[in-house]
């Protein structure tokens, strides 16, 4: 007997047999696993990311600690919504295969992190900024309406991490001159990953393995474009505050407040105003308004998820 499958043929002229027969493109994509068509279909968004100014400045280790404190906060928002939704949808079987808490997950790790850098009472001097916001409302979205695409979010993020995180770590250590035995970076050390080599294709053998059909696959293809646009607008944020800040430090002195109005709305107010006399700005440099709350709404979620799109370069 013959080991061909025999297809129908009497009776059916040329034109039908094209009318179900599908497309080349359609069968290649159903023989494609899941990583390889996120890897194909966010290659755009990647040459995207890696142009931008940012990006490449934070990869030559042109990185001060300020920023790198402020992408802690960020990473601390955005970790916290993904692993709850993570925990809310354990069970799903879209998901179920790619749930490794133990392994993975990196919340606590950026805890000690915010309390080396800010101290015990960091949750309240930290605050997620507007377009971190809008991050963490999509991934709370995903998780409670459509699960499955999840996946995107858990593989980009974690994947990235156990890739060119690493060399984030090395360069942070090195230029911020951070503790080698990890204090401020505990982010980056999965301590129950043995080989991060070895793991990184056990998880890509499990997500490939998923019961998705190719809708749902390309559901998760776009929804992993949606995260690095949510990073580009980000990006956007960090070229305003950047030139606002790199124009005042040419002029060599900042605004300063006229007392009058709200002074809250001052970019440069300081939770301390109220110990210094006067209703002046007292910050004369860039580096001492760096460090104020207001301004760090903007610039944590830019170099957090900035972390998570360079780590994808290393992958």
């Amino acid at each position: 007997m013959s080991s061909e499958l025999e297809t129908p043929s009497e009776g059916v002229d040329e034109s039908e047999k094209r009318g179900y027969e599908e497309p080349e493109w359609k069968n290649h994509a159903k023989q494609t696993d899941l990583s390889e068509l996120l890897k194909d279909g966010t290659k755009e968004s990647h040459d995207r990311a890696e142009n931008t100014q940012f990006v490449k400045d934070f990869l030559k280790g042109h990185i001060k600690k300020d920023l790198f404190k402020l992408a802690t906060t960020a990473l601390y928002f955005t970790y916290s919504a993904l692993e709850e939704e993570m925990d809310r949808n354990k069970s799903h079987p879209a998901f179920a295969p790619l749930y490794f808490p133990t392994e993975l997950h990196r919340k606590e790790a950026l805890t000690k992190d915010m309390e080396y850098f800010f101290g015990e009472d960091w949750r309240e001097k930290v605050k997620c900024s507007e377009a971190t916001q809008h991050y963490v409302d999509r991934i709370h979205y995903v998780g409670q309406h459509e699960p499955e695409l999840l996946v995107a979010h858990a593989y980009t993020r974690y994947m990235g991490d156990l890739s060119g995180g690493q060399v984030l770590k090395k360069v942070a250590q090195r230029m911020l001159k951070l503790p080698s035995t990890g204090e401020g970076t505990q982010f980056y050390l999965f301590e129950n990953i043995d080989n991060a080599q070895q793991f990184k294709q056990f998880y890509r053998a499990r997500m490939n393995a998923l019961d998705l059909d190719l809708k749902i696959k390309e559901k998760i293809v776009e929804e992993a474009n949606k995260a690095f646009e949510y990073n580009m607008q980000i990006f956007n944020e960090l070229d305003k505050a950047g030139s606002l800040l790199a124009k005042e430090s040419q002029d060599g002195e900042l605004p300063i407040h006229d007392g009058k109005g709200d002074v809250r709305k001052c970019p440069y107010y300081a939770a301390q105003q109220g110990a210094h006399e006067g209703s002046a700005c007292p910050f004369k440099n860039v580096m001492v308004v760096l460090r104020q709350p207001n301004l760090q709404l903007v610039l944590a979620a830019v170099v957090a998820l900035a972390s998570g799109l360079m780590a994808w370069y290393f992958m």
